[in-house]
């Protein structure tokens, strides 16, 4: 910010024909911002909250706003999670220097919710060539009462009704609608939004084990080489299999899936913040009138650290050649998966071939701390082996 922008903004400033520089800057959804980790796996340390991100990004543009040479008003939208509210709070600074505006109190957005989907049903109508009377009479006023303010689940619901599915988009438009009535004795503005996506999940063939893709998807991507097919390499069984495809493939309303020949250089993303707090909510996302899609993070790590072992076994496998790329990020995934070494079963690597691969991956990745314990501890296990066998 100093380099880029504050010190150049000076130096026209101190010109005496100086243009006049005026407007605003507008940052929206500051709350889902979070910075690539670049550092090597053999850096020591810890990886950066994206609460320690955000807390960077709003002192930096505190610190630009406060300079008198600094023409720009900065308008910062995010949702009022611990970070903003502590940073903002006139008790903790001397010198007020923000002014708050509460949209839930101050802003009724079911206007512009009724607008948007009054666009999305016509172009959505002239797409599929229904009937002038589609959708039916009153099913937008009961969408923007289901979206209790909250445009995500509006631009959800359109997001399903837009990619393909196996239903029509008639059919998925009555489940939804009878989804919200049996959540709208509740008042939370959240309910009908967790009960959509639900809904959404539970339309996979095996719920339970796309919730644990998308779960292992959000902890692997802080690594920057956690592309697509390297994540699908990672957590499908059969590296030949389609499992990506089959688990995600009616989530697009919730994910966005690269296209196959993108996926090697490009990451999974999520739509909104809001899945994985449902995810790991487990009043809403372990109970109710929908599968038990709940799972603690201890079971999510494990589930990781299994399908590593396998990608493991298949790297020892002397048919079967990783890429460059794949096995870089798979000398990455265990620290973040932080599980003890001493819980790998052994047995799944005593072979010759798996011997090599593993003096292979350690010296290639010899900065990395935590494949240097995994190799240390098979070697162990191999050498008592061998040991076994000239004996």
């Amino acid at each position: 910010m100093e380099v880029l922008v504050s010190a150049p903004l000076r130096e026209v400033a101190a010109q005496a024909d100086r243009p006049r520089l005026e407007g605003a800057i507008i940052i929206d959804g500051v709350d889902e911002c979070e910075a690539e980790q670049y550092q090597s796996s053999a850096s020591h340390f810890p990886i950066r909250t994206k609460e320690q991100d955000q807390l960077e990004i709003l002192q930096a543009l505190q610190v630009a706003s406060s300079d008198p040479s600094f023409p720009f008003r900065i308008l910062i939208a995010s949702r009022p999670e611990r970070v903003f509210r502590n940073f903002f709070d006139p008790e903790n600074t001397p010198t007020p220097f923000a002014h708050k505006l509460d949209l839930h109190e101050q802003y009724n957005a079911d206007a512009d919710i009724t607008l948007f989907l009054e666009a999305q049903f016509n172009r959505l109508r002239r797409h599929y060539g229904f009937a002038p009377s589609w959708p039916p009479t009153g099913t937008i006023q009961k969408l923007v009462e289901n979206a209790s303010g909250q445009f995500v689940y509006a631009a959800t619901v359109i997001r399903l009704l837009d990619t393909t599915h196996r239903e029509p988009p008639e059919a998925l438009l009555r489940a939804i609608l009878e989804a919200g009535a049996i959540q709208r004795k509740t008042s939370s503005p959240l309910e009908q939004l967790y009960a959509l996506y639900a809904h959404i999940l539970e339309s996979s063939p095996n719920p339970r084990l796309s919730v644990r893709w998308i779960r292992s998807i959000n902890q692997l991507n802080v690594y920057d080489g956690a592309f697509a097919s390297n994540i699908n390499l990672l957590l499908q069984t059969d590296p030949e299999s389609h499992e990506a495809e089959h688990l995600l493939g009616n989530l697009h309303s919730l994910i966005r899936i690269p296209p196959p020949g993108d996926q090697a250089t490009t990451k999974y993303d999520f739509y909104h913040k809001s899945l994985l707090d449902f995810l790991r909510d487990h009043d809403h996302c372990g109970s109710g009138n929908h599968q038990n899609l709940y799972f603690e993070d201890d079971e999510i790590k494990m589930f990781m650290w299994e399908r590593f072992l396998q990608a493991c076994m298949r790297g020892c496998n002397a048919q079967f050649t990783f890429s460059a790329s794949f096995t870089r990020f798979l000398s990455e995934a265990p620290r973040c998966i932080a599980i003890y070494v001493a819980s790998s079963p052994t047995e799944v690597h005593l072979t010759p071939a798996g011997a090599a691969w593993w003096v292979s991956m350690a010296i290639t990745h010899r900065e990395g701390e935590y494949i240097w314990k995994l190799f240390q501890y098979i070697h162990v296990s191999v050498r008592a082996v061998l040991s076994f066998i000239q004996t």
